[in-house]
């Protein structure tokens, strides 16, 4: 499978890093592993965002080097080589030259010999970027290498002298998209709003809310996408106040609201949309004086989102909105100010509003910059998504509130002037979730 993104746009990327990276330095990071599911079932591959992003390779059993300046190429990539009777069996593999001619590397090397080449590539270099961390086996040959380039130091070997972790440098690439990962990005969110649509007016009382699941991953996959961003939540009746509630087995009920939080995932890039609706296909009085307060705080926080602010504005809109609410409907007593200040609000809304978005549906980059909460810029993708959660077994609050769950989640990009609200297609507003579930 080769990326809808153009190959000229992954040497950006890595020229962009080597830039960054400076002399006499050398970065290294390994592919995915494969996981076992049970016995000898593996789960669907997904490559390493990391490393996807910096070559578009797709496949496991690889590892990729990048060099500044190195007179016989930049780029190394180690990965399996082809192997016909293998191939019959687990699929096409880009081999040795495939990985020179469809990915760019300006050299590539049988992942078998990884151990015995790696060290040469390292020795002499100041600086080693690396993650240590992510894969344990990989942090172990890391240190295999370095020890076996030291152990010749007599013979005027030299092991790099730093040890700099390169996911600082790389993630703050990531955070800032490119108009070709927007495009994707953007069909993502319409084939995610499209799937939150088709769940509405699939949804009836005493269907399962695993259903509806299946609807979502019909439409996410029907229009090329791999899989869902992450696993899908819906979460109807009491379920929606589980934040990740993931079982989807419930029988849904009339007069239930149900919270779907799905987004499907295009060539590595993730859509998180999250929508809630009655069963019956009308809001109750007390339901919809819930969503109305969550949706007017999610209006306000995607009006904060502009290069104006910084990261944690659109998240204190919200909470000075919800908490207001919360105070006019009776669910909490005392001035604003004061609710705020002591956190009160936290018991019916225990999250934050937003995430960075991208690759992974909790995106990286750093959300302060010097102890201060960083600026919005153009290019950033973060997603609003406030809520108010009501426990089913709260005795604090009258008995008809109990039990109401309610999340509404956007992906919104910024923009030069503002933003742009990438998942505006799929309806929430009262009028428009009931017309359409009517119709």
């Amino acid at each position: 499978m080769h990326s809808l993104l153009p190959r000229q746009q992954f040497t950006q990327r890595r020229n962009a890093l080597m830039q960054w990276m400076g002399e006499d330095s050398i970065a290294i990071l390994p592919a995915a592993p494969q996981h076992i599911r049970n016995r000898d079932a593996d789960y669907k591959y997904r490559q390493d965002s990391d490393f996807y992003y910096l070559s578009g390779f797709p496949e496991p059993e690889a590892v990729l080097c990048l060099i500044p300046n190195r007179p016989l190429g930049e780029v190394v990539l180690f990965c399996r080589e082809k192997d016909k009777e293998k191939e019959i069996w687990d699929g096409y593999r880009a081999g040795l030259e495939g990985a020179i001619e469809q990915y760019g590397a300006d050299e590539s090397y049988p992942i078998a010999k990884l151990d015995e080449i790696m060290p040469t590539l390292m020795e002499g270099k100041k600086k080693l970027y690396v993650n240590l961390g992510g894969q344990a086996e990989f942090d172990n040959k890391v240190i295999v290498w370095l020890n076996s380039i030291r152990a010749k130091a007599r013979q005027g070997a030299k092991a790099p002298a730093e040890l700099l972790m390169l996911n600082h440098l790389l993630h703050e690439l990531r955070l800032y998209k490119s108009a070709e990962e927007l495009a994707i990005m953007r069909k993502a969110a319409t084939i995610s709003a499209n799937a939150h649509i088709r769940a509405m007016q699939a949804t009836k009382a005493g269907m399962y809310e695993y259903e509806l699941e299946a609807e979502l991953v019909y439409e996410f996959l029907r229009h090329g996408c791999s899989a869902p961003a992450y696993n899908t939540i819906v979460g109807s009746g009491a379920n929606a106040c589980i934040l990740h509630y993931i079982e989807n087995r419930r029988q849904m009920q009339k007069g239930d609201l149900v919270l779907i939080d799905a987004g499907a995932e295009l060539d590595n890039y993730a859509a998180d949309i999250t929508r809630t609706f009655p069963v019956s296909g009308r809001f109750s009085g007390e339901q919809k004086a819930v969503y109305d307060i969550v949706l007017a705080s999610q209006l306000a926080a995607i009006d904060a989102v502009h290069p104006d602010n910084h990261w944690d504005k659109p998240h204190s809109v919200a909470v000075e909105v919800l908490t207001q609410g919360l105070l006019d409907l009776g669910l909490l007593e005392g001035s604003l100010a004061g609710n705020i200040e002591q956190g009160t609000y936290r018991e019916f809304y225990m999250h934050r509003t937003g995430h960075w978005l991208g690759m992974d549906v909790h995106d990286v980059g750093d959300y302060k910059v010097a102890d201060e909460w960083r600026q919005l810029e153009a290019g950033m993708v973060l997603t609003v998504e406030p809520g108010l959660y009501i426990a089913p077994d709260n005795q604090r609050v009258a008995a008809r509130w109990r039990g109401i769950g309610i999340r509404i989640e956007d992906d919104v990009l910024v923009t030069k002037t503002g933003h742009e609200v990438l998942t505006d297609a799929a309806p929430k507003s009262v009028i428009d979730i009931e017309q359409l579930m009517k119709g």
